[in-house]
Formats: structure tokens, sequence, C-alpha cells
């Protein structure tokens, strides 16, 4: 069945206490909040919509510069999740699958959960199924009270529950699977009788109930997975959560992982077997790593690197945008960025690709072909080629195309002042 996915990116997130960001577009690894509830839907749904409100513009851009099949809808006012669903039933209108509703503060989610959601809905016949999970303490979360049948019998808000509710331990994770076709007629029957005066997603449960619709409620195991974002605080936690199981996959995988608790590596980072990753190593955004390699310590990946097998990359080295083949080192104390590096070449300590440009704000390519050689503290300014073979000499900048097999060197003569410093002495 066709489905389609609603993620709702419309909230201020006061408690994040941004003037700039909005909530969705705060990052872990490199990557934002939105953009891992997106990536983790876009595979199993063929289309989304994102409701934006607060900051609505940069949530936009954010979308339509990165998600080709992803809508925005905006919210505006923000009379609650309720109406923010109820945005899309005009696009919807004739739309007769599956509708998955989702959080954009939940970075968590992974998306083999969302396909065993959707499969435990198709399985049970079910019209309106919601996502819950199991805390030992529960306090703050909207409560699943459940029919003798198991099924669901309605979500009961904490402020609205009796003690004997109170002491139910499944709660809501704000996860829904609907079929729309059945369900879409609810969002203009909502009503805000409350005390925020705001039309409630939750209310679709009891609206499914009184007509006749089988509603039921998902466990699902991992709570950590609903984790929401709602303050800095929240944001170091999820970071900790996201790393942490990142890093027993890629060790899980055959990859040496010296000490985790240093340790940070995107999940969208794919990494060889037997490469070994050590200490203080900080790897974001996607990238490619392949087998055999030597990461750290202390070293800095910011996104769009490939390394080939065999490579080093050593103690306070940073990359980004770049291409390393196999059988090459970069030392220590160097910068790559946007550049191609080739086979077997060699960096030495404190290289720097001169990649940017202040004054036309703009970027270009450092290459170096096979068998390069780099002597230390070089800088090369892009854009740049060094054919193959070529050797540069130690301090040197170089500024334009070195020949292959040649040596450049751009040092200044070495001049020795005898008794110099006796004679300042005095």
């Amino acid at each position: 069945m066709e489905i389609k996915a609603v993620i709702l990116a419309a909230g201020k997130g006061t408690r994040m206490k941004s003037e700039t960001t909005p909530k969705v577009l705060h990052q872990i690894m490199g990557k934002t909040l939105l953009g891992y509830v997106l990536d983790n839907v876009k595979h199993i749904s063929n289309g989304e919509f994102v409701i934006v409100g607060h900051h609505a513009q940069e949530v936009e851009d954010f979308v339509a510069n990165n998600y080709s099949t992803a809508k925005t809808v905006l919210q505006s006012p923000q009379l609650g999740t309720g109406h923010a669903v109820s945005m899309v039933c005009p696009v919807l209108e004739d739309f007769e699958g599956l509708v998955l509703i989702l959080c954009g503060d939940t970075p968590l989610i992974r998306q083999e959960t969302l396909e065993k959601f959707v499969k435990f809905h198709e399985f049970k016949k079910s019209d309106i199924t919601v996502m819950s999970t199991i805390f030992d303490n529960p306090t703050n979360y909207g409560r699943i009270i459940r029919e003798n049948d198991n099924s669901l019998k309605c979500i009961v808000e904490e402020k609205d529950a009796t003690d004997e509710q109170k002491a139910v331990k499944e709660v809501n994770a704000g996860i829904y699977c609907l079929d729309w076709g059945k369900v879409k007629s609810a969002f203009g029957q909502l009503k805000s009788n409350n005390a925020q005066g705001e039309y409630y997603l939750t209310d679709i449960i009891s609206w499914g109930k009184n007509n006749g619709l089988n509603v039921n409620a998902y466990i699902l195991p991992d709570s950590d997975e609903i984790y929401g974002i709602n303050s800095r605080s929240n944001l170091a936690t999820a970071t900790k959560i996201m790393n942490k199981r990142n890093l027993e996959k890629y060790m899980e995988n055959g990859v040496t992982i010296v000490d985790p608790d240093s340790t940070w590596i995107s999940e969208d980072t794919q990494i060889g077997q037997d490469t070994i990753i050590y200490p203080a190593t900080y790897i974001e955004g996607k990238n490619i790593i392949g087998k055999n390699c030597k990461i750290g310590p202390c070293a800095h990946l910011r996104g769009d690197v490939e390394v080939l097998d065999n490579v080093k990359i050593g103690n306070f080295v940073e990359v980004k945008k770049s291409v390393i083949s196999s059988n090459t080192n970069v030392g220590h104390l160097s910068y790559i960025g946007d550049s191609e590096l080739g086979s077997r070449v060699n960096i030495g300590a404190g290289t720097i690709t001169a990649n940017y440009d202040p004054i036309t704000k703009t970027k270009s390519k450092t290459i170096l072909k096979d068998d390069v050689k780099i002597g230390s503290n070089s800088v090369l300014v892009a854009p740049v080629t060094v054919e193959k073979g070529a050797n540069v000499g130690a301090g040197s900048i170089i500024t334009k195309t070195i020949p292959a097999w040649a040596l450049a060197i751009t040092r200044a003569p070495l001049k020795i002042l005898e008794n110099w410093v006796a004679k300042k002495l005095g």
C-alpha cells in the first residue's frame, strides 16, 4: 500500500534558547534533527510533508535544498498537533493509502522500527495505530489505556489521569500510522475545548473508537528511539545515545575503536573491516573509509570524505570534502580540504591545502597525483595540481602546477651570521 509521511516541525522550541536556529535544524554530528527523521522515513514512503511554522523559511530552504521528494506545508498560526496534520488534508484529499505521522525532533527513530510499525498496522488490519513504549518512570507522558482484548482504548494525559491510570507504564510515543481514507475526516471534527485552545492529535483515538474503527498500539522495545529534543541538555543526551549505537555497529562489523568514550562517528559514515580508529577522533557528516586504515588519534573528518584502503590519517589532521586514495599517509598536523590525493602520496607534517579565497568567498581544489611527496610545513594554494611523482620541498608555497617527477622548492636561501648572538649579549 502507498505510504505518505507527515513530519511535525512547526514548533518554536523555546527551551532550546536559540534566536537564530529552529529546533529541528539543530545538529547531531553534522546532521540536523529533521534530516535524521527524513532519512529514516524516506525509504518506506513515497512522499514526505514537513509541517513548518516557527522559522518557516529556514526549514523550507533546508528541505528544498536536501530532499527532492519532500514538500513543506505552512501551519500558521500553530494551534496544536491535530491542527498541524490537518494542514495536509487539502493536498491529500484523494489519497487512500497509509499516512505515517512523526515528530521532527526525534532523531533516534530507526528505519527498521518504522518498517516493523507499518507491518504491525497491516497485520492487525488496523485503521489507527499508535506507537507506544514502556518507561519505568512515565511521568509527564500520556498513558496508553487498553481494552480487554488488548486493542487501544484511549490515551490519557497525566494531568487528566486517575491514580490507577498514572500507574500504567506504557506511554504514547507520538508516532502514528493512519488508514488515511478512513481517518482524514477526523481532522475536520477535532475540538479545541481544552485549556490551551489547541487541537490535539491524540483526540483521533477517541474519534476512531466512536466511529467504530480498529485502533491499536504497537510497543516499541527500545524507548531511546523516541527520545525527543526540547533542550540543549536533551541534544547532548541524544548525541551520546546515537554515538554509542553507531560505535557498537562499527565494532560488530570489524572496526577497532580503541576508546569508545572519546570517539565520535556519525551514522552516515561507512567504515571497512580492520580499520582502527584511535582516541579523540571526531567523524561527522557522510564519509566512506576503506579497509585497513588508521585514523587518529585526535583526527577530525568533517564530511564528504572518501578514504580508500590502507590510508593513514594521523594526529591532529583535519579533512573535509576530499578523496584520499589507497596507501597514502597524512601523518600529522595537516589540513586537507577540497582535495584529491592519489595513491602512495605522503603528506609531511604541517601541510595546508589553502582552499578558500576570503575575498571572492570561493573554494578551489588541490590535486596531488600518485606518488607525490609533500615536505613538512608546505602550503598548496588552490587551484593547484602536483603531477605524478613530483616532490615538494619542506617549507614551500606552491601556487602553480608542478610537472611530473619534478622537485619544487620556494625556500629563501639560508643565511648564517657568525657570532650574532654573542655580539647581542655584549
